[in-house]
């Protein structure tokens, strides 16, 4: 009997394994429909954290809804099975395309890029970063659409992945950029470089950078120089080449800024090729088509149905016309492939060399620019702890490139230290929450409040831990000067046991032990001492002892002696002498 999860999908057949999951074809029994369904290895149900990820990150991608993404229908878990509902493509892995076929042709590797970028760049408006973009994630259906699959969702570990310090999984080694090789800041550009390692493993049929093991193939990316794709495959146009060179750069700000930025180029390209032709795209000379057709015929036409035939006595007039055509043919090519160029700022004022604009405001920058017949273009802010707000960081091209006049220069400005998720304090004495708030990045600033909390204890602060605040603000704390959890201690003395004990819990102390002795002062039952002086500060719950009066000692009682000696000379019992 085949497995139903959830009470609707019921698995049909095994149609794939990934590193951290089995896929299975199923039907959807309540929407009479067939889809995929990805199932987690048992391996990773322990994982807790691993799982967070995988529920947290796949309803993030399940909201998103675009032509060149694998849908994701449903998340869920049914017992230990965790499970991720998709749409089921009819297709192939790109990955087993580019091994059967080898070099792609050029035209299908820009529609393919093209593709991908557009669902990067929806995903990437949508704040989420794909980090594993590669031919075994990318579908392509039998009418060549290609679809992205595994977005946001958690990698497993296998020998073409790393991971970082943490357990992390950063991305398949083959095709991650450089900081990810680093363990760094992971951003929109990094899934371009990986696209652009797809598209050179599309021209070329082999990935750029491979090794034994995956830190020497990730240590190429930081290090190694990349073979350009002509030198492997003849017959890629050089401003293709261009494209995928650009999308590798092992410094992100050399990139192109968005992935809306690369279709722009890819567009380009494809446009030029579409009006020049494939040969002028390829630097070639193109060679000059001899025109045919009505236009030539018609100078022969002399009325009849033979009208195509070539008469003679007009042989000189149509020797003079069918070079002008020709000419004016190839004239026309030239001024449009020109005017096209000209506009892509293929050509354009004399060469010079990019100035540093590193260190200089934006104003400084244009002013600098413009003494050296540039222009100023500003990319993303960029978040550097290192660098005030306002200046500029870095810039593409960079210092002492050599680029034409009128050329804009892209500066990248500091952010400033960025947010930073502010710690959680509470109820920690005040010299570790200090350490912990500067330790993160932020000013501390601490006052004192009446509390019972021990003194120093920190009772509130702003912002709350967890939030996200800017670096190098300030954040304040309020410290328990412990004034509520101390005690008044109450005047006892002359008050009965009864009275003395219920003022002592009025104040937050407690009856200790009670003595009872002899006073000639207090009355019997009243306090005549008590273990600590009135107004004393005490700590809560305190036990006070007490001394209680018994009242005056009692008079001694007459001895024997003293009543057998007044027995004795009692006068009346004299007897008197003659």
């Amino acid at each position: 009997m085949s497995k139903v999860l959830a009470g609707r999908y019921e698995l049909l057949e095994r149609i794939g394994e990934g590193g951290m999951s089995v896929v299975y074809k199923a039907k959807d029994k309540l929407l009479n429909r067939f889809v995929a369904i990805k199932i987690l290895k048992p391996e990773f149900i322990g994982d807790h954290k691993f799982i967070d990820s995988f529920r947290r990150e796949s309803q993030a991608a399940a909201s998103m809804s675009h032509p060149n993404i694998v849908n994701i229908y449903d998340v869920g878990k049914e017992g230990n099975i965790h499970y991720i509902v998709m749409e089921l493509i009819e297709g192939r892995a790109l990955s087993d395309v580019i091994k059967e076929q080898g070099p792609m042709p050029y035209p299908r590797v820009i529609s393919i890029s093209k593709q991908i970028a557009a669902a990067l760049s929806f995903a990437h408006k949508n704040h989420i970063i794909h980090r594993d973009v590669k031919p075994h994630n990318i579908m392509m259906t039998p009418n060549g659409t290609a679809k992205i699959t595994d977005f946001g969702i958690a990698k497993a570990v296998n020998a073409a992945t790393i991971v970082d310090a943490t357990d992390g999984i950063i991305g398949s080694v083959h095709y991650f950029s450089p900081e990810q090789a680093r363990g760094g800041y992971v951003d929109e550009k990094s899934d371009i470089y990986s696209l652009g390692i797809v598209m050179y493993e599309m021209l070329t049929g082999n990935v750029p950078f491979d090794g034994d093991n995956p830190v020497n193939i990730a240590l190429m990316h930081i290090n190694g120089e990349m073979t350009p794709p002509s030198e492997l495959v003849s017959g890629i146009p050089p401003a293709l080449e261009h494209i995928v060179m650009k999308c590798t750069d092992k410094y992100p700000v050399n990139r192109y800024a968005s992935a809306d930025e690369l279709i722009e180029a890819l567009n380009n390209l494809e446009f030029i090729g579409s009006v020049v032709g494939n040969s002028v795209l390829m630097g070639q000379e193109q060679r000059p088509v001899r025109p045919s057709g009505p236009i030539a015929e018609t100078d022969y036409n002399d009325g009849t149905e033979e009208g195509l035939e070539r008469p003679k006595k007009k042989k000189k007039k149509s020797g003079s016309k069918k070079p002008l055509i020709i000419v004016a043919s190839i004239v026309a090519a030239l001024v449009v492939a020109f005017g096209i160029c000209y506009a892509l700022g293929m050509f354009g004022g004399k060469d010079t060399e990019a100035p540093d604009f590193t260190g200089l405001t934006v104003k400084e920058a244009e002013q600098l620019a413009e003494e050296n017949d540039l222009k100023i273009k500003e990319g993303d802010p960029i978040v550097n702890e290192d660098v005030e707000p306002g200046i500029i960081v870095s810039q593409d091209p960079v210092a002492g490139t050599t680029v034409k006049t009128k050329t804009a220069i892209t500066v990248f400005v500091s952010a400033g230290p960025g947010d930073g998720e502010v710690p959680d304090v509470l109820g920690q004495d005040e010299e570790t929450a200090r350490d912990l708030i500067e330790g993160a990045g932020f000013e501390c600033k601490v006052t004192s409040q009446a509390s019972e909390k021990t003194e120093g204890t920190i009772i509130s602060q702003d912002p709350s831990g967890g939030s996200k605040a800017e670096k190098g603000s300030t954040v304040n704390l309020v410290a328990s000067d412990g004034s509520l959890s101390r005690a008044t201690m109450p005047y006892l003395k002359g008050k009965t046991i009864g009275e003395a004990q219920s003022l002592l819990e009025s104040a937050g102390l407690k009856l200790g032990s009670v003595d009872y002795v002899y006073s000639d002062s207090y009355a019997e039952g009243e306090v005549m001492w008590q273990q600590y002086d009135a107004e004393s500060k005490l700590d809560k719950n305190t036990s006070v002892n007490l001394q209680v009066s018994k009242g005056p000692k009692p008079t001694q009682p007459p001895t024997q002696a003293t009543t057998e000696e007044t027995e004795e000379t009692d006068p009346t019992e004299i007897e008197e002498e003659d």
